[in-house]
């Protein structure tokens, strides 16, 4: 039995930073335009964008290595991390309208200055950081970047990491001052509770369970009241899925032929955390170090400070982790109910190809906190197991597709949008550089979904987003202006004029 049914212009499912985005991006755009929001738990960003489930890196490619590959003549691509920090800015930019436009208040509540790092140990991977460095250090987007392998340079850059190092192996590092640590489960927060100003009907304990097209074009989707148990009838013009792991499935469901051989792994995090405030203010940045061979690359070790609920906190990992589930408060069915006749062979193709990421998830699910610690120990060699408890993060779920370049079965990693061929739907999957990149993303759905409207919109967007459509990288007196005027409204440092989150 039905006990309520509303028709809506756009259908948000999931209220995590995807939907929050696209939500405020659309409220700018079209006012008028009514969006009804459905989220399964009590309250926003609770899942994957929650401060305690998401790195918060801020992934703008400053400092971590596997978006910089080192290719068979030596050299080092960098035009993944170029592209992913280009990303990175043009969210930085509409945070900064928000907070201009009083639509967020207080954006110290969900950014802060931060110096990011890389750090290597070893003859190989210190020729390595170096060629990134040279290959980084004259892009705009860089700039203010350092480099050393001066052990006493290290020192006053990370002393809790340099204290008590024994080994005589070569080490090196890069560090640039205009990172930041972003919370986006706050960020979150803020965004809804700006949507919920602006008359968006914003539903929590909410699940959507189906969904169909109509004869008439539109959708209906299926939901159901998880306090009263009653089952409601929506129907929408558009449709977005971002419910983090549990978009697969309900991608699934509307059939469209975009969501057919796609399938989906996930790996959950593990991370140290330290309860000791003493070691915690003994170190200030987010530090990178280089992926164990067979790891998966959102597995890179760092060695992160982070600010969740306003107090500076130090976190170590991840680890990876092993559950069949797809959301933290997902069910252990999800893995086995997402494998359909249409992504079977996807799947085992991705099985036979992946042995060595099957081999280390078995591994690091073994490990015992003692062997967290010596790997911890790398990077601070004098950590006690006392000082740190362990917490398990968010549910991440990668996307294995069929690829021309790679063949079937091909584990993706990166945030993947499909869209339906009439932008009537479109589902967010998959995981980094996802909450850091979400403006990018979001615009991107909107350009696919509401191609009529996108020469009358283009104004306002420029408004929101000045360096919309043109490459900060090649120019670099717009991307200055937008480095200094993101870093006052956001209350962040700018020596380097370079932000990056």
């Amino acid at each position: 039995m039905s006990n309520r049914e509303t028709t809506t212009d756009v259908l948000l499912i999931g209220a995590g930073i995807m939907s929050a985005t696209l939500g405020t991006l659309l409220k700018e755009l079209v006012p008028e335009w009514k969006i009804t929001v459905f989220e399964k738990l009590a309250n926003a960003g609770e899942e994957s964008s929650n401060e305690w489930n998401n790195a918060g890196t801020g992934h703008a490619a400053l400092c971590e290595l596997n978006y910089t590959v080192e290719k068979q003549d030596g050299s080092v691509d960098v035009s993944k991390a170029v592209k992913i920090n280009e990303q990175f800015q043009v969210s930085m930019q509409f945070w900064s309208y928000l907070v201009n436009h009083k639509l967020i208040n207080n954006p110290q509540d969900f950014i802060m200055s931060l110096p990011h790092m890389s750090f290597v140990q070893g003859e190989k991977d210190v020729t390595f950081l170096r060629k990134r460095f040279e290959a980084l250090s004259n892009n705009p987007l860089y700039e203010g970047m350092e480099f050393s392998d001066d052990p006493q340079k290290l020192m006053e850059w990370i002393p809790l990491i340099m204290q008590d190092r024994a080994s005589d192996e070569p080490i090196a590092a890069t560090k640039i001052d205009t990172g930041t640590d972003v919370n986006f489960g706050a960020l979150t927060r803020m965004l809804f509770d700006n949507l919920k100003s602006k008359d968006v009907d914003i539903n929590y304990k909410h699940s959507v369970t189906d969904m169909k097209r109509t004869s008439d074009g539109l959708w209906e989707v299926k939901v159901k009241n998880l306090d009263s148990g009653m089952v409601e009838r929506h129907t929408a013009k558009f449709v977005f899925i971002g419910c983090g792991g549990g978009s697969l499935h309900l991608l699934q469901k509307s059939g469209i032929p975009e969501g057919k051989h796609i399938g989906g792994f996930p790996v959950s995090g593990i991370f140290l955390v330290c309860k000791n405030p003493d070691v915690v203010t003994q170190h200030h940045a987010k530090v990178y170090g280089r992926a164990k061979v067979g790891a998966p690359p959102m597995s890179v070790p760092h060695l992160d400070t982070r600010y969740i609920e306003n107090k500076k906190s130090l976190l170590f990992g991840p680890f990876a982790g092993f559950s069949p589930k797809f959301l933290k408060t997902g069910s252990m069915f999800d893995l086995v109910t997402s494998i359909n006749p249409s992504n079977i062979l996807t799947m085992l193709a991705a099985g036979a190809k992946e042995m060595s990421l099957t081999k280390y998830l078995i591994q690091q699910v073994m490990l015992s906190k003692e062997q967290r610690m010596e790997e911890l120990r790398e990077f601070i060699p004098s950590a006690k197991s006392e000082d740190w408890d362990i917490v398990v993060a968010g549910q991440r779920v990668q996307v294995i597709k069929d690829t021309e370049a790679s063949g079937k079965g091909t584990l993706q990693f990166g945030t993947e949008v499909i869209t339906a061929e009439d932008g009537s739907i479109a589902a967010l999957l998959g995981a980094s550089p996802g909450a850091s990149t979400a403006v990018h993303v979001m615009l991107e759905v909107i350009k696919k979904c509401f191609p009529q409207q996108m020469n009358e919109w283009e104004t306002k967007i420029n408004e929101m987003i000045p360096s919309y459509g043109v490459s900060l990288m090649e120019n670099p007196e717009l991307l200055d202006k937008i480095h200094t005027s993101t870093a006052q409204t956001l209350g962040l440092k700018e020596e380097n004029k370079v932000s990056s989150l």
